[in-house]
């Protein structure tokens, strides 16, 4: 799968999956914008996926719940990569509280970053994709979206409305031949299940908490970073060229939901 002279942009992409992605489309040949808060990871992670190829990798230090921090960012990377041909809304974190202990700002701060930081990504880069005849919207979400648990709000709320926003701009943007589909992540070895090692007792090592986790799951295992970044280079390709507003459960058989 060749990516040579297009350019994504990856936010979280300092870490986990964001990195895992960002590091397969540098590879396939793509120049990569790298969005993230925290300065430090995503000088780290720049040095490590410069190594893989030609491709420039640029790392962005952006608040995506920030609408004027995200425009700004947006002219940066057009500047130094040209108009972005692949948007991967990955950044996000787990927040789940029984609803009534869930304050009006919670849910709002929830909805900034899950929702409103894909919506306005996308109204910056689509236009440049539909003059251009090609464009690839990535939104990763986590497989709440589909079937929410109780005690599971508001991430399972916030990455419906990313399920439905994936349908309609899939729609849309369908005549212009930019596909739009979601990833919806279960149990996969990343940041955040270091994260939830982290508030463990930690009475094992992390690598067995990932295998003691993973026996639970029906693959008998957790999934790997670089297994979701294969199948994000796929849909960023033009072998995915009649794919489009699918939400893919990347859960290793987990979710009970199609």
């Amino acid at each position: 799968m060749d990516l040579s002279g297009k350019t994504a942009l990856v936010t979280g992409g300092s870490q986990g999956l964001g990195r895992a992605m960002a590091s397969a489309f540098h590879s396939a040949g793509a120049n990569v914008a790298l969005l993230a808060r925290r300065d430090g990871p995503l000088k780290d992670a720049q040095k490590e996926i410069e190594e893989n190829g030609p491709g420039k990798v640029g790392a962005y230090q952006c608040d995506v719940t920030d609408a004027a921090e995200i425009e700004t960012v947006h002219k940066h990377v057009v500047e130094a990569m040209g108009p972005v041909d692949i948007l991967v809304n990955n950044a996000g974190k787990s927040e789940a509280h029984p609803f009534m202990s869930i304050s009006d700002e919670v849910w709002q701060s929830d909805l900034d970053l899950k929702l409103f930081a894909a919506v306005r990504l996308a109204r910056h880069i689509i236009p440049a994709m539909i003059s251009k005849r090609w464009g690839r919207i990535i939104n990763v979400l986590n497989t709440a979206a589909k079937a929410p648990p109780p005690g599971s709000a508001p991430t399972s709320v916030s990455r419906a409305a990313g399920m439905a926003l994936t349908k309609v701009l899939a729609g849309e943007l369908a005549p212009h031949n930019i596909l739009v589909n979601a990833l919806l992540i279960g149990q996969i070895k990343s940041d955040q299940i270091q994260r939830a090692y982290d508030a463990s007792d930690r009475s094992t090592s992390f690598e067995q908490f990932v295998v003691e986790a993973g026996k639970r799951l029906p693959m008998g295992r957790m999934g790997e970073a670089s297994e979701v970044a294969d199948v994000a280079l796929f849909l960023s390709s033009d072998q995915a060229s009649y794919l489009t507003g699918c939400a893919i459960n990347m859960d290793g058989g987990l979710s009970r939901v199609v």
